[in-house]
């Protein structure tokens, strides 16, 4: 059968075409770990200017997710995704242009805006071509991309840069986003239904939600204390992981071990080979033994000691810290399965506001974080300059891992919390408590 004619293989090349644009989020958010140098000497910034700079991708990006969720459910995740990978691009070519500090910041929150829907668009359009038992394996996948483009972001762009200059590597990155975006417009449907297909078994159709009830939705999805202690979670985890492979990570390694900013970002790179590895297998993993919080608790056990030993070393070997930076990306895919139990709670029509009230956690946790480990850093700086970049100290750099392992411990204290509450609650009580009709799936059963 031809490829266009089958909605069960057509949905995977609709899937990745959206991936896409998620993988250029992902790129232009963690860039500023190899640029970071770049970055301080071409706008004069300290320790906490260039964190700002970074993280106001992520205040805008998370001030936007429920915002998002509520368009992905209402507009659809076709016109929702086109929209905001033009808007990236538009952003990401302005950052390249930027000449002040001021213009950067406004260019990266452009970027911030524009990527914030693409997420729970990738979301949206998988809870209406793939069926709730694929959901936890195609979230996964989706950070997969999502990995991949972390990976773009290090020694590849590393060798870019030194190779054209950073201006005209991350430019082309938003040249990219503009085809992407006219692609995503031109041949992405909502539903297999508007592409011509008949339902796909085992997948209700979605309709778009009325005003009505996306009032309704979101009165329910705010009332779930599930969804805040999730959302704090993910504030935490998802946090860590985007402060260090997004913006500490490469400046630490460089200053720590002497080494160059391309063999820093190789060793990075190993967190991004993590997320690109970790969520796809746990959610696999995950689907097919029907269990989530399991699976949450071990990950967040193991996340906390892999941050703790660099906090408690504060040097250890080259190679440990490789294994290291890979482990917390793997693990990140424990607790990406808050978005299954999340959306497991709701209705598969407010899916997009649902995942998009958790995802904004875990953003205003990527927009806080670097800017409180980069006042760590300046705190215990003694003024060393080289090259119009300042450098830290070894103790700095250990109190700013000392605060990412209080994160992940924060994490895991929220996933003991969940695995407790699914033992502790009656289904009736926890599924009247939600306002659905019932659970999807018994998570921990």
């Amino acid at each position: 059968m031809r490829l266009w004619r089958d909605p069960l293989r057509w949905r995977w090349i609709l899937w990745a075409m959206m991936g896409v644009g998620f993988l250029l989020v992902n790129a232009n958010r963690l860039s500023t770990a190899v640029l970071a140098e770049d970055l301080m000497a071409a706008f004069g910034t300290t320790g906490a200017q260039l964190g700002t700079l970074h993280a106001f991708f992520f205040w805008v990006y998370a001030a936007m997710q429920i915002p998002s969720g509520i368009l992905a459910d209402r507009v659809g995740p076709r016109a929702t995704a086109a929209a905001g990978a033009a808007v990236m691009s538009v952003g990401t070519i302005g950052f390249a242009a930027a000449e002040t500090y001021l213009v950067a910041v406004l260019a990266r929150g452009l970027i911030g805006l524009g990527g914030s829907v693409i997420f729970v668009c990738i979301l949206r359009f998988c809870a209406t071509w793939f069926r709730a038992d694929e959901f936890a394996t195609m979230s996964g996948l989706t950070f997969t991309i999502s990995g991949l483009g972390g990976v773009i972001a290090t020694t590849p762009l590393a060798i870019a840069v030194g190779a054209v200059g950073w201006r005209t590597a991350i430019g082309s990155l938003g040249i990219v986003g503009f085809v992407t975006a006219v692609a995503v417009f031109a041949l992405i449907r909502d539903t297999p239904t508007q592409a011509g297909f008949e339902s796909i078994e085992g997948v209700p159709e979605q309709a778009p939600l009325t005003n009505a009830e996306l009032r309704t939705s979101l009165e329910n999805v705010i009332r779930d204390p599930q969804v805040w202690v999730v959302a704090l979670m993910l504030f935490c985890a998802t946090g860590v992981n985007l402060t260090l492979f997004g913006l500490w990570g490469v400046p630490y390694v460089v200053q720590s071990y002497d080494v160059t900013v391309t063999t820093a970002s190789t060793i990075t790179l190993l967190g991004s080979v993590g997320i690109m590895t970790g969520p796809p297998a746990i959610g696999w993993v995950s689907d097919r033994l029907d269990r989530r919080l399991e699976l949450l608790v071990a990950g967040g056990g193991c996340f906390v000691a892999c941050l703790a030993l660099v906090t408690v070393v504060g040097r250890p070997p080259l190679p440990v810290l490789g294994v290291i930076f890979f482990s917390t990306g793997f693990l990140l895919g424990a607790f990406l399965l808050g978005f299954t139990v999340v959306k497991n709670r709701h209705p598969a029509g407010a899916s997009g506001i649902s995942t998009g009230t958790v995802n904004a956690g875990a953003f205003v946790g990527a927009a806080t974080l670097p800017t409180v480990m980069g006042w760590a850093l300046d705190t215990y700086w003694t003024g060393e300059i080289v090259g119009g970049v300042r450098v830290y100290t070894p103790f700095g750099y250990r109190v700013a891992f000392g605060i990412a392992t209080v994160a992940g411990a924060t994490a895991f204290g929220c996933a003991l919390w969940l695995y407790h509450h699914e033992r502790t609650t009656p289904r009736s009580a926890d599924a009247g408590n939600s306002n659905t009709d019932g659970l999807c799936e018994n998570d921990d059963d």
